[in-house]
């Protein structure tokens, strides 16, 4: 397991859990639950973040971006242009290129709108972005997005913040069995054990926000997806036994008194 590295566009992460830094009490409480769940990469809302006002606190002076990846995000973007537009600042402000792609269809249910994220996809790779994707669980849209240059596969569980776990469990293997890239569950986890069955299934990795900032005890829940994670790795690297209809004996059938 110690070499089981998580590489996202050719950059090794040891922890294959991502974690938002939104719906916290405060910045103080993010900063804990994040070093709590090992995390490594950090998903920042561009359109909501404050990067300028000085006299409001900064992520920056919680969460250190030398020793957390930041990843900015395009929350709250319901359209191609909005989207290019947030995330080439964020490559001015910052320098960033490893990004994550979010193209909102309805402020309802939060459902990714994906004519427009493929189409914002295609000329982020264009422009030499590393466009880690959040999208559907829709087999044929995630291989047109890898073949659009993505470099990462983020589809939904289900709703964001819905907290449902994985509704499409087929859906998911069928991507993971067409795709080479990371594939990262995104979206409606409302507990560790959701991300322990994404890891069975053989996904990469998951990214969790609302499940642990609105847990009753985040800190304890950090925790516990932390745990959950790492055991549905190993879980599926140790190869499941095969299911069948019929019960097998457990204990030897020769030798019986």
């Amino acid at each position: 397991m110690e070499k089981d590295k998580f590489i996202i566009a050719k950059k090794k992460f040891n922890s294959r859990l991502i974690v938002g830094t939104g719906k916290y009490k405060n910045m103080s409480e993010c900063a804990k639950a994040v070093k709590l769940s090992g995390a490594e990469i950090v998903t920042v809302a561009v359109r909501r973040v404050n990067i300028t006002d000085k006299k409001k606190p900064l992520l920056m002076d919680f969460i250190d971006p030398k020793k957390i990846t930041y990843l900015p995000n395009t929350a709250g973007c319901f359209n191609s242009k909005e989207a290019l537009r947030t995330l080439r600042l964020a490559r001015e402000i910052g320098g960033w290129k490893l990004v994550k792609l979010e193209v909102l269809g309805d402020k309802k249910n939060l459902f990714p709108e994906m004519i427009e994220t493929l189409k914002s996809t295609e000329v982020l790779a264009k422009e030499g972005f590393k466009v880690m994707v959040y999208c559907n669980d829709d087999p044929l849209m995630a291989k047109r997005l890898e073949n659009s240059g993505a470099k990462a596969i983020m589809p939904l569980a289900a709703p964001i913040g819905s907290g449902l776990g994985i509704l499409n469990k087929v859906n998911i293997k069928i991507i993971r069995n067409q795709t080479k890239l990371p594939l990262i569950i995104d979206a409606g986890l409302g507990q560790a054990s959701d991300a322990a069955i994404a890891m069975e299934l053989g996904c990469d990795g998951v990214l969790v926000n609302t499940a642990i900032a609105k847990a009753k005890k985040p800190f304890e829940m950090a925790l516990a997806f932390k745990n959950a994670v790492l055991a549905g790795r190993q879980s599926y690297q140790s190869g499941r036994i095969a299911k069948v209809l019929m019960g097998r004996a457990s204990s030897p059938k020769k030798g019986i008194i």
